[in-house]
């Protein structure tokens, strides 16, 4: 009996990694449930797996592929979703392996192109491709396959896909200058502290006067900075390193996700981009024919907080006790007024499926439009910090020279 890897979720919201012997996927998964498990994830176990000796690509038969990337993963998905629409789907996949250009991706693509030809649909030889597609976009493509609706699903994933991708690219350009400010700013602040100030301190040292406060509290962290800059960069290390190993214990990190999301600004991103990904999510599992149970399932999957990953299990567990989707949204206490309202909307309407996508909206445009300001407001603040900084410094070494030429006019 063949052997399956699964990672799971229980009630506490904690992963679970085991294997099971059983007939099936199938098998596995009612296993699983029987147990209260939401599964997440369920491939091959280690005594299913070939070893390199198994095929006659070596180490290729069972090393694990390398992932595409965002951009690669959205522009094959946008080529998957043309080709479909004209050729079987082992004729376009084979198609995309031709044209790949990196190493890597013909890797990946001829890879899924074996699979299939063995008789695997799409999403199972997907999941074969370790870490190259995400759970979430097996599970929509597996979605499409069931329902018949393989090549309108691939286009809402490349839509969501290149959505994501200019949301990412649009923060990331906007935070280079602000970074590269900052990063010449210190640079230029820990010069004067390390390399001008002692220089200054110096000639001070010979006119035995007493200096302004001010300038022996800079004068301070100079030397501090000088002889023990070290240690302080020794020590932060090691806080980084103990704050990363300690956030991945369960229980530290549903703590410090639950305080994430009572944060002032973080707190309202995270939650509005959660809220926007699961309406998205469920909008396209109903468009592709599944229940909204199946989709809060495989939203749970993808929600790296853990306060949100417990809500989403919460609300699947009380939708499969029969409670509506806007119910079980409000019981869970997390998700923002407008997705409820929208939602509950939608539900009495009878039109769910295009209040999710409309909500799903407004929150991407809402958190777009949050984070532009936002970012729009980072650079003045750092040139204002970093100018107070300098002004601090220069101070510093001015006073001493000032009161030396008002003692000198005396």
């Amino acid at each position: 009996m063949p052997v399956f890897a699964y990672t799971a979720v229980d009630a506490g919201g904690r992963t679970v990694d085991g294997e099971l012997s059983a007939e099936n996927v199938g098998a596995v998964r009612r296993k699983l449930e029987a147990r209260r498990l939401m599964v997440l994830d369920i491939g091959e176990g280690r005594a299913a797996r070939p070893t390199a000796a198994a095929g006659s690509n070596g180490l290729a038969a069972w090393r694990p592929s390398t992932a595409l990337g965002a951009r690669r993963l959205a522009l094959a998905t946008r080529q998957l979703a043309a080709l479909t629409a004209v050729s079987p789907v082992e004729e376009a996949v084979r198609n995309l392996a031709d044209q790949a250009e990196r190493p890597v991706e013909r890797r990946i693509l001829s890879g899924l192109h074996s699979r299939i030809l063995e008789g695997r649909r799409l999403s199972d030889a997907m999941a074969d491709q370790r870490g190259a597609f995400p759970p979430l976009y097996r599970a929509m493509v597996a979605a499409g396959e069931q329902s018949g609706a393989l090549q309108s699903i691939l286009m809402r994933l490349a839509d969501d896909l290149e959505r994501e991708q200019q949301a990412r690219a649009k923060v990331v350009t906007a935070l280079v200058y602000p970074a590269v400010l900052a990063v010449v700013a210190m640079g230029v602040v820990a010069a004067l502290m390390i390399f001008v100030v002692p220089k200054v301190v110096d000639q001070f040292d010979s006119l035995n006067q007493s200096l302004p406060i001010l300038t022996r509290i800079v004068i301070g962290l100079s030397d501090f900075t000088r002889d023990w800059g070290w240690l302080l960069a020794i020590v932060l290390a090691a806080l980084g390193v103990t704050g990363f190993l300690l956030a991945r214990r369960e229980t530290i990190r549903l703590r410090l996700d639950t305080w994430i999301l009572k944060a002032p600004l973080i707190g309202r991103l995270t939650r509005d981009l959660h809220a926007a990904r699961m309406a998205r999510t469920l909008s396209t599992m109903l468009a592709s024919g599944l229940p909204v149970l199946e989709g809060l399932m495989i939203t749970a999957r993808t929600v790296e907080n853990r306060r949100l990953r417990v809500a989403t299990i919460q609300m699947a567990e009380a939708v499969r006790e029969g409670a509506g989707l806007a119910s079980a949204m409000r019981r869970a206490g997390v998700f923002p007024s407008i997705l409820l309202t929208m939602t509950s909307s939608g539900e009495n309407a009878g039109r769910l499926e295009p209040m999710l996508d409309g909500a799903a909206d407004y929150l991407e445009r809402d958190f777009a439009t949050f984070t532009a300001t936002m970012l729009s407001l980072l650079e003045p603040a750092i040139i204002v910090l970093m100018g107070a900084v300098v002004a601090v410094i220069v101070l510093s070494i001015l006073l001493p020279i000032l009161q030396i030429n008002s003692l000198a006019l005396r």
